[in-house]
């Protein structure tokens, strides 16, 4: 990969940083250790320090030994642990590279304590200021479409947008976090690019549905939230104290108002032409859902 646009000039070695928000499913600070291999600038180190799957290699350029990250047991965040370990073990990580010659004048000359004091501060404003989140600011939904159940909000919207030619039903779970509404989790059921994400003003893990195997994505949806994986969900996207209050026996009493009113939505948004003889798409999908849950009952 292309070497980060912010560099700190350390020497026989140069840091290079970059955030990485384009990954969907991802994002986070990349940490690179260049340094001058003959007359070419070349990557000898690089960290990846994402949320998900945080991970780091040797030689990218070289052998390119990728090794994950442990979450559980590096003590701390993965930025953490890769700062740690380029003051206290760059020459010995960069041997194992492959890079001989350069980890000897690592030895004989470190890295001054100064630049590695700027590193450490400019990488955890990066990793704090360029995070990637989602505001959903729910301009279609309407009045009386935000059901409170226990500590929680489903916001029920028909989203339009004609920008990347896409519409479809979204479902916001929203709680109150420090006095404010937090959207916890959206569901986009959309019709091109289906997808959902975990805490959208936190990680935001964005997933996007596979419908051969997810089927339909609002049918999906409401699922999750009758099987009672709703507070996994909420514990995943970085919330376990609204988690641990989610009142499960309210949610399944209020799971009828909010599957005929996200499915109403649906109905409405997707009427046929008049006497156009056809069904409509929400139409065919309730018929289909009403049709899954009579083999169920068999």
């Amino acid at each position: 990969m292309d070497k980060g646009s912010t560099v700190i000039d350390a020497g026989v070695v140069d840091f290079a940083m970059s955030y990485r928000k384009e990954i969907m499913n991802d994002q986070g600070l990349c940490v690179q250790v260049y340094s001058k291999v003959g007359e070419t600038d070349t990557e000898i180190l690089r960290f990846d320090c994402f949320d998900q799957t945080p991970h780091y290699h040797y030689g990218p350029e070289n052998h390119n030994i990728r090794l994950n990250m442990d979450k559980t047991t590096m003590g701390g965040s993965s930025l953490g642990w890769t700062l740690i370990n380029i003051r206290q073990n760059l020459p010995t990580m960069v041997r194992r590279a492959g890079y001989e010659d350069l980890a000897n004048s690592l030895d004989s000359k470190p890295v001054p304590q100064g630049k590695l004091d700027e590193l450490d501060s400019t990488a955890r404003s990066m990793a704090r200021d360029d995070r990637r989140t989602v505001h959903h600011m729910m301009p279609e939904l309407v009045e009386g479409d935000k059901i409170e159940v226990g500590n929680l909000k489903f916001g029920l919207e028909y989203r339009h947008l004609p920008n990347i030619n896409d519409e479809g039903m979204a479902i916001h779970v929203l709680s109150d976090v420090a006095g404010q509404e937090v959207e916890l989790l959206a569901f986009d059921c959309f019709q091109v690019a289906p997808h959902y994400h975990y805490g959208p003003r936190n990680q935001d893990v964005r997933i996007y549905w596979d419908v051969t195997t997810s089927g339909e994505t609002l049918a999906w949806t409401l699922d999750q939230f009758k099987q009672g994986n709703l507070p996994d969900m909420i514990r995943r996207a970085g919330y376990p104290s609204i988690a641990d209050l989610v009142d499960e026996k309210l949610i399944q009493e209020k799971m009828p108002e909010i599957e005929a009113r996200s499915w109403e939505l649906v109905a409405l948004n997707n009427k046929a032409p008049a006497n156009d003889g056809k069904k409509t798409k929400a139409q065919l999908i309730q018929e289909l859902e009403a049709l899954r849950e009579q083999v169920a009952a068999l």
